[in-house]
């Protein structure tokens, strides 16, 4: 137990990972979402593991985290950054396979979380990596609910059970006119495949 003490005086205290406000965005749809700025943070100090590329690292970093949009809306998810060169990946609920969350320690530190959404698209990488959302096991929560919900929805081509006796009884009346055609070309006897071969 006083070992357990120790360690936890060690460590700085984590920045809160969520409240009520932030969970807000969810139920208001469309949204455009800004990450937090714990994810500049996290963007200096990982920039610093660059070395002498520390100033380059870190202002591809500034660019992003200032461009970095997350727009939700009842289809789904866009991810647009970039200044000179824009990128935008847009994803509908209905292609969600499946999402991850990751973190590492010092995003622990900063209550951050990466939320990877994956599609099947046959590619090992994660399609969209929404990083710098501190609400991120409600952004999770969320996408899974949108996933399960596109899923369930009943497709729009889909035959009603009425409209699936029609089509049965439709094709049975078309199986019995056939028979009654190879009956009348046969001389009135049926050709099967075993008579055929015989």
């Amino acid at each position: 137990m006083d070992s357990l003490d120790m360690t936890n005086a060690r460590l700085p205290s984590p920045a809160p990972v969520s409240s009520s406000t932030d969970v807000a965005f969810l139920s208001r749809l469309p949204t455009v979402l800004h990450p937090h700025r714990n994810l500049l943070t996290y963007y200096v100090l990982t920039s610093f593991l660059a070395g002498p590329g520390f100033p380059i690292l870190l202002l591809l970093h500034v660019f992003k985290f200032q461009t970095l949009r997350y727009e939700l809306d009842e289809e789904g998810i866009t991810v647009r950054w970039g200044i000179l060169f824009r990128r935008e990946v847009s994803l509908t609920y209905a292609r969600i396979q499946d999402i991850h969350l990751s973190s590492n320690v010092v995003e622990r530190w900063l209550g951050l979380a990466k939320v990877q959404v994956q599609t099947a698209s046959g590619n090992a990488q994660a399609e969209i990596t929404i990083e710098g959302v501190q609400a991120f096991e409600a952004m999770r929560d969320f996408l899974y609910s949108k996933m399960r919900g596109s899923r369930g929805r009943p497709a729009t081509h889909a035959l009603a059970p009425a409209g699936e006796d029609a089509l049965a009884s439709t094709l049975r009346e078309v199986a019995a006119e056939v028979r009654a055609l190879r009956l009348g070309l046969g001389g009135g006897e049926a050709v099967t495949p075993e008579k055929k071969d015989g």
